[in-house]
C-alpha cells in the first residue's frame, strides 16, 4: 500500500477531499503547502514574495521528498507540483498519482476571492484559464487516475477511496 497523491488546479478540492479520505479509512493526511509552511516558518504569499516561485518550488520539492519517506497516506498537493518532473518521479515511485479535474468555471466559484493564492494576483479568472491551459496534459500525463471533481463531495470522496483501494 502506497500514498495517493492528488493532484490537480487550486480549487479542485484536493485539501478537503483528501482530509475526508483520510478520516474515513484512517490513514495519515499529508498537506503540501501546510507542510511548506510549517517548515519555512511563513505563508505561501510571504514565501513568494521573498524567494519567488523558484524558491518555492524547491520547497515544495524537499516537502515531497519528505512526505513520501514517510507512513502512506492520502497527499492534497499544490497546483503546480507537477511542473517539476522530479515530484512526478517521487510521487510515483512512492504510490498512485489522483487527478481531481474541474472545469475552470467550477475552479473559479470554488476559489472566490483570496488573497493567498500568489498566482491569481492579476485577474483572477483570466489567470485561472491560462494556467489550466498551461497544466492540463500535465496533469493528464502525470495522473494513474482522473476522477471527476465536478460532482457533489460524497461522489469525490467515494471515487478517491477506490483509488486508494488499488494502492
Amino acid at each position: 500500500m502506497g500514498h495517493v497523491w492528488l493532484i490537480g488546479m487550486m480549487g479542485s478540492g484536493k485539501s478537503t477531499v483528501g482530509r475526508l479520505v483520510a478520516d474515513r479509512l484512517g490513514r495519515p493526511f499529508y498537506d503540501t503547502d501546510e507542510l511548506i509552511e510549517q517548515a519555512g516558518d511563513a505563508s505561501i504569499p510571504e514565501i513568494f514574495a521573498e524567494e519567488g516561485e523558484s524558491g518555492f518550488r524547491e520547497r515544495e520539492r524537499w516537502v515531497v521528498e519528505d512526505v513520501a519517506s514517510r507512513p502512506p497516506g492520502i497527499a492534497a498537493t499544490g497546483g503546480g507540483i507537477i511542473l517539476d518532473p522530479a515530484n512526478i518521479k517521487t510521487m510515483r515511485g512512492s504510490g498512485t498519482i489522483v487527478l481531481l479535474a474541474a472545469d475552470v468555471e467550477m475552479l473559479n466559484r470554488r476559489i472566490g476571492y483570496s488573497d493567498d493564492r500568489p498566482l491569481l494576483a492579476a485577474g483572477k479568472r483570466e489567470r485561472l484559464l491560462a494556467i489550466a491551459s498551461e497544466r492540463t496534459e500535465r496533469y493528464r500525463s502525470s495522473a494513474d487516475l482522473i476522477v471527476d471533481a465536478t460532482g457533489s463531495i460524497d461522489d469525490v470522496v467515494a471515487d478517491v477511496e477506490a483509488a486508494c483501494s488499488e494502492s
